[in-house]
């Protein structure tokens, strides 16, 4: 699935000191000279480790140029070395990759070092040992793992981002574990079930080890972090109400509200899966220095109390638990329900994702209408009187390569209007049915962002070919199996009173009022509104993160009471995170005009 960005009002601007603000090295050969300075005695370890994607044997041979240039003498190691074969990696990998088509099983407990061969560490670590008057750079993955680091003299980070590590697995460049060469036969659920905890754990470490992080976001460019304005700049981020860098993939019910909000995305020829809040986008933070730095949103979650909450963080341990989407609907012309509907889909519970695939939290989602147009529409529950066993029949029989004729006379449809809330609770067969703009807030299942819809139809349509740039791709593949598992039946009349939710005012002041929606016992959070025209207020309590979205109005900026320097703006359908320690904060408007946030927050604090 291609993956489109917008870095439109996405830099995070933060204050730090101007002794860290000024140790941070910008640009390839200035960084290079950086590191090479720190090996000016000689005789010294350097380690380049970091996440998949990074170009290390560039960075090294780099290194070693320059310090050839200082007259140092230069031993360079890959950490290559170290690794058991692909055969052998691919093997352990399989248990966490599974027989399942579509989902895997997290690897709970993997650290990089179950997949090299010990004799291999064991050699390197005499290698490292005997330093001969030389400067040794070991580079890669792993190469500052926790039994050669206590030999090292000096750690670097090198950190990649999400998105571009997809980019690779997307074009097939990807280079896994002990692999010289691009992987060829890798497969996504390695990295999302299995060699992403290997390598968040080997993260995880080098936090606490490191003594510079590396930025290497653009090919011939790195910024160099000490360790010291590192742990400031994260620090400091989570002071702040927090912006992502928004992402974009077109797909086969993809839409065009998008063109009219200048986002600055090339190429992207419709809009399916917008997603603007939530664990896997990146950052861009702007301390000051020559540009923004990138990084990977979860690089926050060192600071997990701070950001999501003390409770969040003690019962899922490193989970970004909420996820802001914004699903496109806007068609010129009228469109068939096939065109424009998503698939017919159910989520799983907590109970489900931990039994099959060792995840802390189900998929709990709501559908926010946030703008309504000509034939607005979603699809929830099963019609009164369908037959779900025919429909579950039908759906076998088409594997969505087969369209079911009559698949309407099983779903119910429902006409949508502006500020109307759908609960969505695990085993709902639902789908956003078009000509409206969805502000879809979920719970996020997954540390890495794993998605979790069991599709049971798509109308047997093809798919978006983006290298075609057109609708001729494979039709999607379906999760019966497990969609049928988490069918809970519900029909339209229990829809109707249980999850068509209304909301109810809970402050009211003569400058903004705040309503909450009803909600249901198992659904985790609450969703709230705060309408205003020149200012309001409200409070994180120092203990829930609040996901806030503009959805009426077009800027607005939001600043701490107790310090209004810790603040930021915020755009029409932009989210802003803002952290549980944020405590009370300001909304004001800055163009005028009825004014509407959306805010989702965890019910417990």
């Amino acid at each position: 699935m291609p993956v489109y960005e917008s870095i439109k009002n996405a830099d995070n601007r933060i204050k730090i000191s101007e002794q860290n603000k000024d140790s941070v090295v910008f640009g390839w050969n200035e960084g290079i000279r950086m590191l090479a300075r720190q090996c000016s005695g000689g005789a010294k370890n350097i380690a380049l480790d970091g996440w998949y994607g990074v170009d290390f044997e560039k960075i090294a041979y780099a290194l070693e140029t320059e310090l050839k240039a200082m007259g140092l003498e230069v031993r360079l190691l890959d950490a290559l070395e170290l690794y058991k074969t692909r055969e052998e990696i691919a093997a352990y990998n399989a248990q966490y990759v599974t027989e399942d088509p579509g989902f895997g099983i997290v690897n709970a407990k993997g650290v990089i070092e179950d997949i090299l061969e010990p004799e291999s560490v064991a050699a390197m670590q005499g290698k490292l040992a005997h330093k001969s008057g030389q400067v040794t750079v070991i580079y890669g993955t792993g190469a500052c793992i926790r039994e050669l680091a206590p030999l090292i003299d000096v750690k670097c980070y090198v950190d990649n981002t999400h998105q571009k590590v997809q980019w690779d697995m997307w074009t097939g460049k990807l280079k896994s574990f002990g692999s010289a060469q691009a992987t060829t036969d890798y497969d996504w659920k390695e990295y999302n079930y299995s060699d992403y905890y290997m390598l968040k754990r080997q993260k995880d470490f080098m936090y606490g080890a490191m003594d510079f992080y590396i930025e290497n976001y653009f090919e011939d460019d790195l910024v160099v972090i000490p360790r010291a304005a590192y742990d400031e700049m994260m620090s400091t981020l989570v002071k702040y109400p927090i912006h992502e860098v928004k992402i974009f993939s077109p797909g086969p019910w993809g839409a065009y509200r998008f063109l009219d909000m200048d986002y600055g995305v090339e190429n992207l020829a419709n809009n399916a899966w917008n997603k603007i809040g939530g664990p896997e986008l990146r950052i861009l933070i702007d301390f000051g220095g020559e540009r923004s730095i990138s990084m990977p949103m979860l690089n926050a979650m060192q600071y997990g109390k701070e950001l999501v909450g003390e409770l969040i963080d003690k019962e899922y341990p490193g989970l970004f638990p909420l996820d802001i989407w914004l699903d496109d609907g806007y068609h010129k012309t009228p469109q068939s329900a096939e065109r424009i509907s998503m698939p017919m889909h159910i989520h799983p519970s907590s109970r489900y994702v931990e039994e099959h695939f060792n995840e802390p939290l189900g998929r709990y989602e709501t559908y926010y209408i946030a703008e309504a147009y000509e034939g607005a529409n979603t699809w929830m529950g099963f019609k009164d009187d369908a037959d779900i066993e025919e429909w579950e029949r039908k759906c076998e029989e088409s594997q969505n390569i087969k369209p079911i004729g009559d698949w309407k006379d099983f779903i119910e449809n429902w006409e949508s209007r502006e500020g109307d809330l759908y609960l969505i609770p695990p085993g709902t067969m639902h789908g956003h049915g078009g000509n409206q703009m969805v502000l879809e807030m979920d719970t996020n299942p997954s540390i890495n962002g794993t998605e979790y819809s069991f599709f049971e139809y798509d109308f047997a349509r093809p798919s978006w070919d983006d290298e075609a740039q057109s609708m001729t791709g494979k039709p999607l593949k379906m999760h019966l199996e497990h969609g049928f598992d988490m069918e809970k039946c519900r029909r339209a009349s229990w829809v109707d009173e249980h999850l068509r939710a209304t909301p109810s005012v809970v402050k009211w002041t003569k400058d903004y009022f705040i309503d909450r929606y009803k909600s249901l016992p198992e659904m985790p959070y609450h969703v709230e509104r705060i309408h205003f025209e020149k200012r309001a207020e409200y409070s994180t309590e120092g203990k829930f993160m609040h996901m806030l979205t503009l959805t009426v109005g077009s800027r607005i900026s939001v600043r701490s009471l107790g310090n209004p320097e810790y603040g930021a703006d915020c755009d029409k359908f932009q989210t802003l995170v803002i952290p549980a320690a944020f405590g009370d904060y300001e909304i004001i408007n800055e163009d005028g005009g009825r004014a509407t946030v959306v805010i989702q927050r965890w019910k417990k604090g």
